[in-house]
């Protein structure tokens, strides 16, 4: 549907008091009215009442509309990058949540967590509906006042600012490895473009930076359907060498030759822990090039014969259905937080072109579905290539059996795409909430906005070149954040905001339930994570 544009100082003296989001500017009584005819035409009773609490629904369609512009992102743009902002490195351990769980096990996780996700977008964007704002923070406050505003921009904020440091953190040490391998240098020769504390600040300024400039959110769907082709290539790979590795693990003596079937990959030794006592998760790349024993527990380690296959048990190469170890209970915080996008979930419901709850949940429908396909891929074949040896960085573990594999590099590229290309999606609502907390009111400035990312990109290159044990520490502090946007404040805000239905309504009983889950996955998680330091700090001490 056109649009009129008018000159939007006509209404200035009117609207002063109104706040506008970063990105998105003020529109006239025309724009009013032929927005009003937008949900009308759309024939959906719940559109119509869209953004009203029963009292004064003209009102809160005025405020709402005052508040963003009419969206301009079609319906495809959106799903790419709500669904790039689903996909992240946690995918890359997966396949050792399943290891660790079970094939069935895993599964039940999975589809339960996904289905939760979407339980709680819905929560989310009905409450945005009956708090007449599309904004996390102004719905907090709306809830709770300030201390629901401050809750919402401290989550959003401390939640993103992980994600994004977890994706600079594999920058950092991801992408010298790619160079080195390109260049066939058997080390690190020290020079300055294999120094991954450079190389992160050049992909933060050469491509994050500018990406993050764009105006509107919806402009990065064409990134982000291109970083999803990237992962979805890293998927099919993983298909693809469940084929090509057997089960036993070959090993080959360093100094013989190359005699594989194929005379294509160079096989070395190597030791893939199976991790169920001292290790807890991590995502990030950790290159141990020390690591040169045999899988598991050979008792023979005469090498000198050339190819060898660990020693063959009755189940070491058969899936398991159910497994209980030390390390189960961490997978399920992974699965808890395979979901995570709901940041991003109201920036790019307001950008929407002919936007309705209903298509919205849509989105979300096809982005969350199309991600736990890709998940449940990514982990069955990763787990059934290496079964109980699984390390808990998919990649990693491939590159300790190939020592080089051109396959493997073009994924480990692609994977150094996908990841830098979702920076500028995790960033755009923290700058949001900054702008909304910090300058409201004020009309969009494009120096403001740039001023915004620049620093925020500098305070993260910060951390992960100065800092490296932020990760843990924001391991601790993105099990709360994200338990609080998943669980906790979708709940909260939905019981307090959404008045016309009764609190022992099955919607309102279920959104309990909801908000008590959240509390005790925060709880659970936290507590592991504690656990989990004092046993390595106390291994440490011993050793």
């Amino acid at each position: 549907m056109e649009l009129q544009r008018v000159n939007t100082d006509l209404d200035d003296d009117s609207n002063s008091g109104d706040s506008t989001e970063d990105g998105y500017c003020k529109e006239t009584d025309s724009e009013k009215v032929t927005i009003n005819g937008q949900y009308a035409d759309e024939g959906d009773a719940e559109s119509q009442r869209f953004l009203t609490n029963g009292i004064d629904g003209k009102k809160k369609l005025d405020e709402y509309a005052d508040e963003h512009h009419p969206g301009t992102t079609s319906f495809g743009m959106s799903v790419f990058n709500l669904s790039n902002a689903i996909m992240g490195s946690g995918i890359l351990g997966l396949s050792y949540a399943m290891a660790n769980t079970g094939i069935i096990l895993f599964v039940v996780l999975l589809l339960g967590v996904a289905i939760l996700s979407l339980y709680s977008v819905h929560l989310l964007l009905k409450t945005a509906k009956e708090g007449g704002s599309l904004i996390y923070e102004k719905l907090g406050e709306k809830a709770f006042g300030w201390p629901g505003k401050y809750a919402a921009f401290i989550s959003i904020t401390m939640q993103n600012i992980g994600a994004m440091s977890s994706y600079l953190f594999i920058v950092k040490y991801e992408l010298p490895e790619v160079i080195r391998t390109f260049m066939n240098l058997e080390e690190n020769s020290g020079e300055w473009y294999l120094n991954g504390n450079y190389l992160v600040i050049f992909v933060s300024v050469g491509i994050i930076l500018p990406l993050s400039l764009l105006k509107n959110l919806g402009y990065l769907g064409y990134t982000s359907g291109f970083s999803l082709s990237c992962m979805v290539f890293f998927v099919s790979v993983v298909i693809y060498k469940k084929t090509q590795i057997p089960c036993p693990l070959p090993l080959l003596d360093p100094h013989s030759a190359n005699l594989t079937s194929n005379n294509t990959y160079h096989l070395h030794p190597l030791m893939i822990q199976n991790y169920t006592i001292d290790s807890g998760v991590n995502f990030m790349m950790d290159y141990n090039q020390g690591e040169t024993a045999g899988i598991g527990e050979h008792k023979d380690n005469n090498h000198g014969s050339g190819v060898e296959f660990e020693a063959h048990t009755d189940d070491k190469c058969q899936p398991k259905l159910f497994v209980f170890n030390s390390q189960t209970a961490y997978a399920i915080p992974i699965l808890a937080f395979a979901f995570v996008c709901h940041p991003e979930v109201l920036p790019i419901y307001s950008e929407l072109k002919s936007r309705s709850r209903r298509k919205m949940q849509n989105i979300s429908n096809v982005s969350i579905t199309a991600m736990l396909v890709m998940y449940l891929f990514a982990a069955l074949f990763g787990y059934l290539t290496f079964y109980g040896e699984v390390q808990d960085e998919l990649l990693h573990t491939y590159t300790k059996v190939y020592k080089f594999d051109t396959l493997l590099l073009c994924v480990r590229v692609a994977v150094l795409v996908a990841v830098t290309l979702t920076v500028p999606i995790v960033l755009f609502p923290i700058r949001s909430s900054l702008t909304t907390l910090l300058f409201p009111g004020r009309p969009f400035s494009l120096l403001r906005h740039f001023l915004i990312a620049f620093v925020l990109l500098a305070f993260n290159n910060t951390l992960v070149i100065f800092v490296p044990t932020i990760k843990d520490i924001f391991g601790f502090i993105g099990a709360s954040a994200a338990t609080m946007l998943i669980f906790i404040l979708p709940a909260a805000f939905y019981l307090r905001i959404v008045k016309k239905e009764p609190f022992r309504s099955p919607q309102k009983i279920g959104a309990l339930v909801f908000l008590i889950v959240g509390f005790i996955f925060m709880i659970g998680s936290m507590a592991l994570i504690i656990t989990d330091w004092i046993q390595n700090s106390t291994s440490s001490r011993h050793h």
